[in-house]
C-alpha cells in the first residue's frame, strides 16, 4: 500500500510541475554547473529542474550505515553523517575514509542532476572519530585560555584534518552556555559566561575561513569545512542540568545569556545551525517556529541551513517516536531544513510528499529549505570539487597540530591551590629529585584524558584506541633521566610513607561520558580517587591534577592537597600538562566557570545574588 501511495504522489508532482517534467527529459543546458555564474542564479536554475522527490531527498541526512551509493543515486539524498564512533572500521586509515566518502559521492554524482551530497561528522575537539588524529582539549578547557586566536587556530587545524579524510562538514562548534555543571555536555561549553562563549566563535573562522562579507555563509577552499553552531538555543540552561530537559527563561534571559554567541556566529559566516533536543518554556526546540523561522531566519537573517540534531524531530511527538508524521510536519513548518539521522528515507519521502500534496506544508517551505542547502553546497565548492584525493593525509596527527594542541593544554590549566601561602609554594616542581611518585586512575589513561566524543560516542578507558601521550609518560619525559619515577595507581599508605619520595603527582578525575550519560547529581571524583588522595597526600607532599569536564566536589580533600590543578579534558597531548607542572611555562588559565563548594549550591553562576563559591569564575593562580 505504501508503495502505491508513494508512486501516486510522485506521479502527481511529476505531471503537475511542467518545469520539473521538462527537466526530466532536457538537461542539455545546466547553468547551475557553471562556477562563473552567481550562486543565486545557479540555485534558481537547479531548483527549476528538480522534482519534488529530488527536493525532499536533499533535505535528508542519513547515517552512513544506512546508505549505499545506489540509495544516494536513486533518491538524491542530500547528506550522510558519521555519528560518534561510526567508522569504516576500527583504526581505519585516512585512505579508507576517503575511499568510503568518495564511493557515496560517486553515487550522488550519478543521479539525474548530479547534485553532490555533503558528508558530516562530529569533529568537536579535533577529528575525534579518526585514529591518530590530533585530539584537542574539550571546549571548557579552551574557555579557560581566554584566547580567541587559539580557538581560531584550532579550528583551522581541525578543518585540515577533517578535509584530509574527504569530509567537508563538521558539526561544531558547540556554543552552549552551560549554567549547571550537572549537565553531561558541560565540557562542550566554553563557559558559563556568554561573553567568553561569544569570544570563542572565532573557531568558526578557523574552520571555514575569513568571510569576505560578514553575515554570509562562507567556506574558503579545500582546507576548510562547513561549520555548525549548536545547539539552538538554551541547551545549557536546562532544569538541574538534565540533558534534553526544559529551559525556563524569560525573553531577556534568552537574549542575554544563550543567544549572544549565535549573533557572532552568524556574523562570522557560519553555514549551518543545529537545533537543540531541549525545550524552551515547555516547547520543543525542534518544533519552535517562532525561534527557528521567526527569530533565527527572519530577525537575525541567517542565510545558511538549519539542521536537526540526530533523530531530534522524532522526539517532538509524545511519547517520543510515536507519531512520525506529526513530527515531520511540526519540524519542517518550524523551519528545519535538513533532518539528521533519518532511519527510513522512503518513509520520510512518502510522508513529507503527502503533507505537501495535502497543502499542510506549502511548497514554498520546501523551496526555502532546499535553496539554503544548495547555497551551502555551492559555497563550499562541492559542485566543482565533489571528490577528495589523498593530498592532505599527512596533516592528520601532524607534529604541527600536536604542538598546537600541546599549547592549548598549557594555556588551559588552572592553578587552584599552590601551597598555603607564598612561603610554601609547591609549583613549579623540580625536575631532578631522586625519586618521585605518580599515582591515580587518570595518570596513564589516554581515554580518560580525552573524554567523551573520542573514537566512540562515549569515549573510552585505556590507551589503545588512538595515539597520544599520557600524563605519566609526559612526566617521565620531562624529569631528569636520573630521576626514578614510580607509578602506582592506588598505592598503600605504608608504601608511600616509607618510600622517601620527594613529592607525588596524583592524577584523578571523572570517567569518560557524553550527553545524558554524563548527567550527574553528585559530581564526585571517580573511585578510588578520594582514597588515593588520602593514601598519598597525607604521607607525602602532593600535587593533584584533576581530569574532568567540569568542577567536581573537592572541598573535603582540599586541605590535604598541597597543590591542585584543574586540567579539564586535555586530549592526546599530555606533555602540555608536564610543561607547566615543571615550570617550562607558567600557569595562565582562568576558571571558565564557578567552582562550587557543594552540589546543593547548584545552579550557581557569577553574578547570582547568593554567590558563594569555593573558587570564583575567573580565578586562577599564576606562576613564573
Amino acid at each position: 500500500m505504501k508503495r502505491i501511495v508513494l508512486a501516486s504522489v510522485l506521479l502527481f508532482f511529476f505531471f503537475s510541475n511542467g518545469a520539473a517534467a521538462a527537466a526530466m527529459t532536457d538537461t542539455s543546458y545546466n547553468l547551475y554547473k557553471d562556477p562563473k555564474k552567481p550562486i543565486n542564479a545557479r540555485i534558481k536554475d537547479l531548483m527549476s529542474k528538480m522534482t519534488l522527490a529530488e527536493k525532499i531527498g536533499q533535505m535528508m541526512q542519513i547515517e552512513r550505515i544506512n546508505a549505499t551509493a545506489q540509495i544516494m543515486k536513486e533518491y538524491s539524498i542530500g547528506s550522510i553523517l558519521s555519528g560518534g564512533g561510526s567508522v569504516p572500521r576500527p583504526r581505519a586509515s585516512p585512505e579508507e575514509w576517503v575511499k568510503m566518502v568518495n564511493n557515496f559521492q560517486t553515487g550522488s554524482l550519478s543521479s539525474r542532476l548530479g547534485i553532490p551530497m555533503i558528508y558530516g561528522i562530529d569533529a568537536v575537539h579535533g577529528h575525534n572519530n579518526v585514529y591518530n588524529a590530533t585530539i584537542f582539549p574539550h571546549n571548557i578547557a579552551i574557555g579557560a585560555t581566554r584566547d580567541p586566536n587559539l580557538a581560531k587556530r584550532i579550528g583551522a587545524a581541525t578543518a585540515v584534518e577533517v578535509r584530509a579524510t574527504g569530509i567537508p562538514y563538521a558539526f561544531g562548534p558547540c556554543i552552549a552556555v552551560c549554567r549547571d555543571p550537572r549537565w553531561g555536555r558541560c565540557y562542550e561549553s566554553y563557559s558559563e559566561d556568554p561573553n567568553v562563549v561569544k569570544a570563542m566563535t572565532t573557531i568558526i573562522i578557523g574552520l571555514q575561513g575569513e568571510p569576505p562579507n560578514k553575515g554570509i555563509p562562507y567556506v574558503g577552499g579545500k582546507d576548510k569545512v562547513v561549520a555548525c553552531a549548536k545547539h539552538f538555543v538554551g541547551d545549557g540552561g536546562t532544569v538541574k542540568g538534565i540533558n534534553e530537559n526544559n529551559t525556563i527563561a524569560t525573553w531577556h534571559q534568552l537574549l542575554t545569556i544563550h543567544m549572544p554567541a549565535y549573533y557572532d556566529s552568524i556574523i562570522n559566516g557560519v553555514s549551518t545551525i543545529m537545533v537543540s533536543y531541549s525545550s524552551l518554556n515547555g516547547v520543543k526546540m525542534h518544533a519552535d517556529r517562532d525561534l527557528i523561522t521567526g527569530f533565527l531566519k527572519n530577525k537575525l537573517q541567517f542565510k545558511g541551513f538549519v539542521i536537526s540534531d540526530y533523530q531530534g524531530i522524532d522526539k517532538i511527538s509524545s511519547p517520543p517516536y510515536s507519531n512520525y508524521t506529526y513530527s515531520i510536519e511540526k519540524s519542517i513548518l518550524a523551519g528545519i531544513d535538513m533532518v539528521m539521522g533519518i532511519y527510513s528515507h522512503t518513509d520520510f519521502l512518502e510522508i513529507l510528499t503527502s503533507l505537501v500534496m495535502q497543502k499542510i506544508i506549502p511548497i514554498s517551505r520546501i523551496d526555502d529549505a532546499v535553496s539554503r542547502i544548495l547555497r551551502v553546497k555551492f559555497t563550499a565548492g562541492l559542485f566543482e570539487n565533489p571528490l577528495s584525493d589523498l593530498s592532505r593525509i599527512d596533516s592528520i596527527g601532524s607534529e604541527a597540530h600536536r604542538e598546537l594542541a600541546r599549547e592549548a593544554v598549557r594555556k588551559s590549566l588552572v592553578l587552584l591551590k599552590n601551597g598555603e601561602n607564598s612561603d610554601s609554594l609547591v609549583l613549579p616542581l623540580p625536575k631532578n629529585p631522586s625519586r618521585i611518585l605518580v599515582a591515580g586512575t587518570h595518570a596513564d589513561n589516554l581515554g580518560y584524558q580525552c573524554g567523551g566524543w573520542t573514537m566512540t560516542w562515549q569515549g573510552f578507558s585505556g590507551n589503545n584506541l588512538t595515539e597520544g601521550t599520557t600524563i605519566l609518560n609526559a612526566i617521565r619525559d620531562a624529569v631528569d633521566p636520573a630521576t626514578n619515577v614510580i607509578y602506582s595507581e592506588n598505592p598503600e599508605p605504608g608504601f608511600v610513607k616509607s618510600s622517601n619520595f620527594s613529592y607525588a603527582i596524583v592524577v584523578i578525575g571523572e570517567g569518560s561520558y557524553a550527553e545524558g550519560y554524563g548527567d550527574s547529581m553528585n559530581l564526585t571524583i571517580l573511585e578510588p580517587g578520594p582514597t588515593i588522595i588520602t593514601n598519598v597526600c597525607v604521607n607525602v607532599k602532593c600535587v593533584v591534577v584533576l581530569i574532568s569536564g567540569r568542577p567536581l566536589v573537592i572541598k573535603p580533600y582540599l586541605e590535604s592537597m598541597n597543590a591542585v590543578v584543574a586540567a579539564w579534558l586535555p586530549g592526546t597531548e599530555g606533555r602540555g600538562v608536564s610543561d607547566v607542572l615543571f615550570g617550562d611555562y607558567g600557569f595562565t588559565g582562568k576558571l571558565p566557570r564557578t567552582w562550587f563548594k557543594t552540589v546543593d549550591q547548584l545552579p550557581m553562576n557569577v553574578g547570582d545574588q547568593h554567590y558563594d563559591p569555593l573558587f570564583p569564575f575567573g580565578f586562577g593562580l599564576t606562576t613564573n
